[in-house]
């Protein structure tokens, strides 16, 4: 028997002894059940948590809020802290958190025996639609028969052990930064590829003989497929993680470059840019949890700055680069080639990084300790609790549409959002009517007058570690509150107003063209830092369910960035080059008064507009 008694912790690098843990737990023993008595393989012993020492890490019989690394369900969640917290022993029995006060009804003994009959035939266990849905009928056949639907309390939830490597908080802070710039190139990649072909749409138009509407199409379907990729790579990160979705969807999206290369009609390139909009998201919508992988919360803020920078400077080196390829070569082919090859490196690079997603990297280390114990009562709450594809669906496709019509809060800071993301792909379009047709500049140098937008977005992006600073500072006076993330768009918001009044007012023949050039400066620092302060504030605001409220940001800023595009040109010529520009400065100067109102007022509003406060303070009141 002393075989059978040993710890089976052999991936806890701990140096602690058995001695030194004692105080801290008593060690349980597994009785074997049925199966492996037939199967004559006795479960062993292992080292687990107590009350005493979760307590001793700060755990009380409150649960806390589900942080953004976290899976998202609307199931109630007794040990949200399995993904962030490290213990001695990396295993939490259920026993122990009812001990502690922790209580739900969501997991049942059903999904135990379903796991022990996975166990038994030696099934993979990965979440999938046919194990939820057999999870789903044998949970509503014993709350028929009036089965006792309440938590097994041998189940033991996996976690993190101390300076575990696998997490990726634990990992280097100079790795966690590389992992953080490529993710951030990956964004700028995939944004890219959404403009590259406005350097060239002459090119479009001739080959396809179609008029220059048609030929725009090209862009708003890419930026509308942006719109709806979030709907299918959010799930598929929740089950799989992301480094499976970013390798998926971005090996899809290099693919279906080569039709949008060799189409010979104007519909294959249509319907291809749509799907490589769709197909490209992920680096969009999953980037930024990604990082909120990596960093704790106190940290993260600068992390995502360079996040919020790329999606509004990768646009930027569409016109810039593919300008000169245009008229250089003569070739839309090329234009596409390029940005199979940008993809393409991308898309090797980033299945380098290893999985930064806790839920998945946890249950793929609950399936080993399975294999290795013959117990199958070793899981994650996620595995405990069954992942039903009804319920993500609602997560991922229903709340975000629902938060849409029914938050008037989120919708306002949405729309900001969208504007200043639909004003950069309006930029697009009006500087080749100013430059194009008022200056008689190619598109080679057409190109070239986007360059002040990146200066004026890097500007920002320095500036955002002001914003950063102060945050940090106002933690330590006293507890924050989502307003407090909004000191970045209320320095940013004028500077995009400005912008475009400056555009409007320089667009004369002779004036310089530094002039309407130089209203890209202001542009650019205003657009990021709008941005990176907005998304911060939505996070805040509905921290219970985050990745919902920036699915409804990502759906909302994506349409209007499709939408612009398409009468954009006509408004220049049909308004004129100056009312053009000032009837979006006079919509930019209305929505600087969105950050003020909300930083003053914000609180209020929201309890007067929301139908609920999802933020921090709502829970903790």
């Amino acid at each position: 028997m002393a075989s059978e008694m040993e710890d089976i912790q052999s991936y806890n690098s701990s140096s602690s002894s058995i001695a030194d843990l004692e105080d801290h737990q008593q060690p349980q023993q597994y009785m074997p059940s049925e199966s492996n008595e037939l199967n004559s393989n006795p479960l062993k012993l292992s080292r687990t948590e107590t009350v005493k020492s979760l307590q001793d890490m700060g755990m009380t019989s409150e649960a806390p809020i589900p942080g953004v690394n976290a899976p998202q369900t609307s199931r109630v969640q007794i040990f949200p802290e399995e993904y962030t917290m490290e213990t001695p022993t990396g295993l939490v029995p259920v026993a122990t958190l009812q001990s502690l006060g922790r209580s739900s009804l969501a997991v049942t003994r059903t999904r135990t025996r379903q796991m022990d009959r996975q166990s038994q035939t030696n099934a993979s266990i990965s979440g999938s639609n046919s194990e939820s849905d057999e999870y789903q009928k044998e949970t509503e056949k014993s709350g028929s028969s009036g089965e006792e639907n309440d938590l097994d309390p041998d189940i033991e939830f996996v976690t993190f052990v101390t300076n575990d490597p696998d997490n990726p908080h634990n990992w280097p802070l100079w790795l966690r930064w590389v992992y953080t710039v490529i993710l951030s190139i990956l964004v700028i990649c995939v944004a890219y590829g959404s403009a590259c072909i406005t350097g060239g749409l002459g090119l479009v138009s001739e080959k396809f003989h179609v008029g220059s509407e048609v030929a725009i199409l090209s862009v708003s379907l890419m930026v509308l497929g942006f719109s709806f990729g979030p709907l299918l790579w959010s799930p598929v990160s929740d089950l799989f993680g992301r480094r499976v979705a970013y390798f998926v969807s971005m090996g899809l999206y290099v693919i279906f470059n080569i039709p949008c290369a060799v189409s010979k009609n104007v519909q294959t390139l249509m319907i291809c840019r749509f799907f490589c909009g769709v197909w490209s998201s992920s680096g969009l919508c999953l980037v930024g949890g990604s990082i909120a992988d990596m960093f704790p919360s106190e940290t993260r803020g600068r992390a995502i700055a360079f996040f919020a920078y790329a999606p509004y400077c990768g646009p930027v080196f569409g016109p810039l680069v593919n300008g000169f390829i245009s008229v250089s070569t003569g070739r839309m082919d090329l234009i596409f080639w390029v940005n199979m090859a940008f993809a393409g490196v991308m898309w090797l690079v980033v299945a380098l990084i290893p999985e930064t997603f806790a839920p998945v990297i946890l249950k793929r280390r609950a399936a080993k300790l399975r294999k290795e114990t013959g117990n199958p009562k070793i899981m994650t709450e996620q595995e405990a609790q069954g992942i039903s594809v009804k319920e993500l669906m609602k997560s991922c496709c229903v709340r975000p549409l629902y938060f849409a019509v029914t938050e008037p809060v989120l919708v306002l800071v949405c729309f900001y959002v969208c504007l200043i993301y639909a004003l950069l792909y309006a930029f697009f379009f009006a500087f080749p009517v100013i430059f194009g047709e008022l200056y008689g500049y190619r598109d080679n140098l057409v190109g070239l007058m986007f360059i002040p937008i990146l200066i004026g977005a890097s500007m920002a992006l320095a500036t955002t570690f002001y914003c950063e600073n102060k945050y940090l500072a106002i933690t330590k006076r006293r507890k924050p509150t989502p307003e407090d993330r909004l000191l970045g768009a209320m320095i940013g918001a004028p500077f995009a107003a400005i912008a475009l009044w400056m555009l409007g007012a320089t667009a004369e023949r002779h004036v310089i063209w530094v002039g309407p050039a130089s209203s890209g400066l202001a542009f650019g620092f205003g657009m990021v830092l709008i941005y990176y302060s907005l998304n911060n504030y939505i996070i805040d605001c509905y921290a219970q369910f985050a990745s919902s409220a920036l699915a409804t940001k990502v759906f909302l800023r994506s349409a209007g960035g499709a939408a612009f595009p398409l009468f954009t040109n006509q408004m220049y010529h049909n308004l004129g080059l100056h009312w053009a520009s000032w009837l979006l400065a006079f919509i930019s100067t209305a929505m600087v008064a969105i950050p003020f109102a909300f930083y003053y007022y914000g609180k209020t509003l929201r309890g007067k507009l929301s139908k609920k406060d999802y933020s921090l303070d709502a829970l903790e009141e």
